[in-house]
């Protein structure tokens, strides 16, 4: 194989397992972390509807009701999180050694076959290693923890990250349009809210 083609075979490699390697340690963390500050935010939230009337509406009590179904969500999860850790610790083992399997190509004698070789055994290595199933929204999450926690510029030098393409998810940019869309298309029903709790703020101040 001609090395210019397997260096870019080894960074598009080594973006699938460092990427899954992220979405594994994400889903991990979301399970870790995530009941514990939606328990907090919705206490914090009851103490704050004790100050503000205009905040006791249903809508509120509809979003802490959501919030509890999400966690409980993440709870049912709580068994695989020691799976998504230990995943995770065996991706970023190989892509440290897609790393180093980089700097093996671009040696000034850099034994093809070898490296080659080596790569195979590497992706057969990555396609047991993987979760069937992850949390909800760990794909942002992991995306964030690839593209702006993750040293990566040496798989950039052969496969180039755009912004909107490869940096931002696409079910994130669905998400953004259609929230969009909702807040255009109820833009008077909000406004009259917003003025309802101002008033009443004011009227009770």
């Amino acid at each position: 194989m001609d090395i210019n083609n397997l260096k870019k075979h080894i960074a598009e490699t080594a973006y699938n397992v460092g990427y899954s390697a992220k979405l594994h340690f994400a889903s991990y963390e979301m399970i870790e972390r995530l009941p514990g500050l939606i328990s907090f935010f919705s206490m914090a939230f009851g103490v704050y509807a004790l100050a503000f009337s205009s905040l006791s509406t249903k809508f509120m009590s509809c979003t802490l009701l959501v919030l509890g179904l999400i966690g409980l969500y993440i709870s049912m999860k709580n068994g695989d999180k020691k799976i998504y850790e230990e995943k995770g610790i065996a991706l970023t083992g190989l892509f440290n050694e897609l790393k180093h399997l980089m700097l093996d190509a671009k040696s000034q004698s850099p034994n093809t076959t070898d490296i080659a070789n080596k790569l195979n055994d590497i992706e057969l290595r990555y396609n047991n290693s993987c979760a069937s199933s992850h949390i909800m929204f760990a794909t942002w999450f992991a995306h964030y923890k690839f593209f702006w926690e993750q040293q990566i510029a040496w798989i950039d030098e052969q496969r180039k990250f755009g912004f909107f393409r490869d940096k931002v998810p696409l079910t994130f940019w669905i998400s953004l349009i259609v929230m969009v869309i909702i807040v255009l298309l109820n833009t008077d029903a909000i406004m009259t809210h917003v003025c309802k709790f101002i008033q009443t703020e004011g009227v009770n101040s």
